[in-house]
């Protein structure tokens, strides 16, 4: 799958994920129009939704009822400085054993963007010059 990002103006830039799109940005403060989340924002808010629909799948796989799933992602430090992290908050119903919450846990970080963010997944940069 291609997913392309086209800039609009400024640090505004269309984002277009399969049939979907929506819209990327910065902040004002930073110099954008904040049409739209940050591109940390949305990685954050990948790894939520990666997080729990991988935590959901192993769930279902075991027949778990985890109803209201919700996970959140807490973002700190800067790319730029080199000190950014994440994380994970798992926000579990209640009645799961010791065990199922300790495998849902480690499960959570099998996520495919969890993997990629710990630097398991090589990315390769390339260029198409005059195709913009």
């Amino acid at each position: 799958m291609e997913i392309s990002a086209s800039r609009r103006e400024g640090y505004t830039h269309d984002l277009v994920i399969g049939e979907h799109s929506l819209i990327a940005d910065e902040p004002e403060d930073k110099g954008g129009s904040d049409l739209g989340p940050s591109p940390t924002a949305l990685l954050a808010g990948s790894l939520a939704a990666c997080t729990a629909i991988t935590v959901e799948m192993y769930a279902d796989r075991k027949g778990w009822e985890l109803p209201k799933l919700k996970v959140s992602v807490e973002f700190e430090g800067s790319y730029v400085k080199g000190d950014a992290s994440y994380e994970v908050i798992l926000h579990l119903p209640g009645g799961l054993t010791e065990e199922q919450t300790q495998r849902i846990t480690t499960i959570a970080g099998k996520c495919p963007v969890h993997k990629a963010l710990a630097g398991e997944v090589p990315i390769a940069i390339g260029n198409r010059v005059g195709e913009g």
